[in-house]
């Protein structure tokens, strides 16, 4: 009996050591084949921005599949705030997204820093999102994204989502297009899932599948004449002698977009200059404007006041709708150019409230009115 006993023993100690010989040789196994570390780039990737973030472009936003996430939290009032880079390369966040409301105040005041240039040449254009989505693209070194869905349960506020590439510039190659793309998807289905989760009843957009970033089209710096504008100009078209008159015979425009937060149109002149920019700004977009992104030089009282604001109301949000035309300036080192010969309040005044009575109409706005802040 006390041999069978100290067999048993024997028996089992070998069992145990074969057991945690075994458990060590497969985790080993696990990690020098990168098993372990996928899985767990894998779960990083699912637990970004609180579990928010959607992963359906994703793989064709950073041309990869083996990806890696880092969760920021909730800083400066966001949401959440997320980044995601290709497994193996340095941890910059090639793909990053925030999430918040637009009632927070320090979140409308960060995303207002996509409106501070907006004098500056093209440098404040965004296109249309697309495919029905409240959204905007435009490129600064960077190609960014932002998608505002209004809350239909409580029209005071919207979820806004802001998505951005860091890997470059888009430069007009099928593959980076598709990288905007991934990023549009990326962006508006990450809001769409924030929006269901913090009970915000909205209505997003279908699927996007051919997002393009300003410059738009064939020929992107390419002017048309205003007599012929069929975007986001058209409105001006029966101001082309008046416009001519003053130096502006064409228009750089982009396609016209009920849903996009932000609308832009550019009297440019004959050389292709862009010399006024007309702007539309609604929801979470108008508000996070003048929350802290009016351009500075439209706050200095000792410059001359080359521009106008009007004002409208809006179903979709209680928030006012921003109209606004600013003749643009060109920095060139210590020196500051205006392609627009002179600035014309008579004829910005007409050309605002042109811009912003079809601007309202397409919205199903009222109460179009001059004033004298956004």
């Amino acid at each position: 009996m006390q041999i069978n006993s100290r067999l048993r023993r024997i028996h089992t100690g070998w069992y145990a050591a074969i057991f945690l010989g075994v458990l060590a040789v497969t985790a080993q196994v696990l990690y020098s084949t990168g098993v372990y570390d996928s899985w767990r780039n894998s779960r990083s990737v699912d637990q970004a921005c609180g579990g928010l973030l959607a992963q359906g472009g994703l793989s064709t936003a950073l041309r990869s599949s083996e990806l890696r996430a880092e969760d920021f939290g909730s800083p400066h009032g966001f949401l959440a705030d997320c980044a995601v880079s290709r497994a193996g390369a340095a941890p910059r966040g090639d793909l990053e997204v925030t999430l918040q409301w637009s009632t927070d105040a320090a979140a409308s005041t960060e995303s207002g820093a996509w409106y501070l240039d907006l004098d500056h040449g093209v440098r404040g254009r965004a296109a249309p999102l697309g495919e029905g989505w409240p959204g905007a693209v435009r490129t600064d070194g960077y190609r960014k994204v932002m998608v505002a869905l209004d809350c239909e349960n409580d029209r005071s506020k919207s979820l806004v989502a802001l998505g951005q590439l860091a890997d470059g510039p888009d430069d007009g190659q099928p593959s980076s297009l598709a990288s905007l793309t991934g990023l549009g998807r990326v962006t508006a289905e990450t809001a769409q899932k924030a929006a269901a989760k913090y009970g915000c009843r909205t209505s997003g957009g279908g699927k996007l599948t051919d997002v393009k970033a300003p410059p738009y089209g064939s020929q992107p710096d390419s002017t048309t004449p205003l007599d012929r504008a069929q975007g986001s100009c058209s409105a001006l078209r029966g101001l082309a002698s008046a416009a001519k008159a003053n130096g502006m015979p064409a228009v750089l425009e982009y396609p016209a977009d009920a849903q996009t937060p932000q609308v832009n149109c550019y009297l440019a002149t004959a050389s292709q200059k862009p010399g006024y920019g007309l702007f539309a700004f609604y929801g979470a977009s108008a508000k996070a404007l003048r929350a802290g992104g009016v351009p500075s030089s439209l706050k200095t009282l000792d410059e001359p006041r080359d521009y106008a604001w009007a004002t409208a109301k809006c179903p979709q949000s209680t928030e006012p709708a921003s109209f606004l035309i600013t003749r643009l300036l060109e920095v060139h080192g210590n020196d500051i150019t205006y392609p627009a010969p002179h600035y014309s309040p008579d004829f910005a005044n007409t050309a605002l409230k042109a811009f912003a009575d079809n601007e309202a109409k397409q919205r199903g706005c009222t109460g179009v009115r001059m004033t004298a802040e956004p």
